[in-house]
């Protein structure tokens, strides 16, 4: 058997086949269990008795297609209600389905009118013989329960939705920060090499091999890295196969510098690195590697100058300082020559610091540019 959704045929899962038995059980279950006071009532015939089963026999069989028109099987429900007791079972799953698929608008109007036709037999069609009001009050409790649980679980379908949604926006802006502070790094030192072969005509064909090479070396490293980070993003656990860059690794990116013709000074004060977290530590890591490429980009030629220092209770900073230069280019603008940026990568470090529970901040200091941030360290 199949279900159409929004125009489309769907199959029927199992847990759907299981629902929908469950709900045609129940709708009889609770009709038959709660026949008692119709059925012993003096002014019930046994004719009107048998049509008040058939109509509850045929209220329950519409509940298999209530998953397709829900609104449609209610309000086919709920004017046979005034006159049959057999279909209370029936007009409760059919009400609660309105309430899980429908606006709330259409529930209430829906709903307004089941509560006028319980009032209606209360009151006036089948009125009970010994205490009405009580008869009226318990049929108002049960179409309000099963429309209040039927917001419920939507509600809490449309929450489990946009957790779930949120997750995905989550993930892209993980991928996208990733990928920026990978490639923006390395393709910066990728244009330092090759604006060095295209400006100097004149270079020996030794230089121009060495150049050469530390161009290949560059792009097999962002692919190495690119591969990582996708690693990390699509592992369960959130580690990937390969280790992520941590405090350790920061000698080894001042180099890369270096080569690229960036004077770096670095300085480390840290107290029992060992104990850092390895989160913490690719932070940090992260944040020297976005200001060691803004400093290639804004300020070719000028030197930096990193700092880290910090001790397990006391928290870890970071500092990147470098020079201007005489006219220095404006954040989000590259230097003529150099790898043009879209300006997120400050935005990006700016957020990952803050999923660490740190503080960042950038901007001119007198002559230099500074990025510095704060990252808790528990001791």
């Amino acid at each position: 058997m199949v279900r159409i959704l929004r125009g489309k045929p769907v199959r029927r899962s199992r847990r759907d086949w299981a629902v929908d038995t469950s709900a045609f059980l129940l709708a009889a279950v609770f009709s038959a269990a709660t026949s008692e006071p119709v059925v012993n009532h003096p002014d019930v015939t046994e004719a009107w008795l048998a049509a008040d089963q058939l109509a509850g026999a045929l209220a329950c069989a519409a509940l298999w297609l209530r998953r397709r028109w829900p609104v449609g099987v209610a309000l086919a429900i709920v004017p046979v209600s005034a006159f049959s007791h057999f279909v209370a079972g029936p007009l409760e799953v059919a009400l609660f389905t309105v309430a899980v698929h429908r606006r709330p608008r259409t529930v209430a109007w829906v709903g307004g009118l089941a509560l006028a036709a319980m009032l209606a037999t209360a009151t006036v069609i089948r009125p009970d013989p010994v205490n009405p009001e009580l008869d009226a009050f318990l049929g108002l409790v049960l179409i309000g329960g099963v429309i209040g649980w039927g917001l419920y679980v939507r509600s809490r379908r449309q929450l489990i939705a946009s957790l779930w949604e949120k997750a995905r926006r989550d993930t892209r802006e993980a991928i996208a920060r990733e990928m920026h502070d990978v490639l923006a790094h390395r393709l910066s030192l990728l244009s330092v090499h090759a604006g060095a072969l295209e400006f100097r005509a004149d270079t020996p064909p030794e230089e121009v091999r060495l150049a050469a090479g530390v161009i290949r070396q560059s792009a097999h490293q962002a692919l190495e890295e690119l591969r990582e980070v996708i690693g990390v993003l699509r592992s369960d656990t959130g580690d990937g196969d390969r280790p992520q860059p941590t405090l350790a690794d920061l000698p080894r990116l001042a180099e890369e510098s270096r080569r690229a013709g960036t004077r770096v000074e670095l300085e480390q004060r840290v107290e029992a690195p060992e104990t850092l977290p390895q989160a913490t530590g690719r932070t940090v890591y992260r944040v020297v590697q976005e200001g060691l490429t803004n400093a290639r980009k804004h300020a070719p030629g000028s030197g930096a100058r990193v700092t880290v220092a910090g001790a397990p209770g006391e928290g870890l900073t970071v500092e990147v300082r470098n020079r201007l230069g005489r006219s220095p280019a404006a954040p989000g603008q590259a230097a003529e020559g150099a790898v043009p940026g879209a300006g997120m990568g400050l935005t990006g470090l700016a957020e990952r610091v803050a999923l660490a529970g740190g503080r960042l901040e950038h901007g001119r200091t007198g002559g230099d540019f500074r990025l510095r941030a704060w990252l808790p360290w528990r001791a």
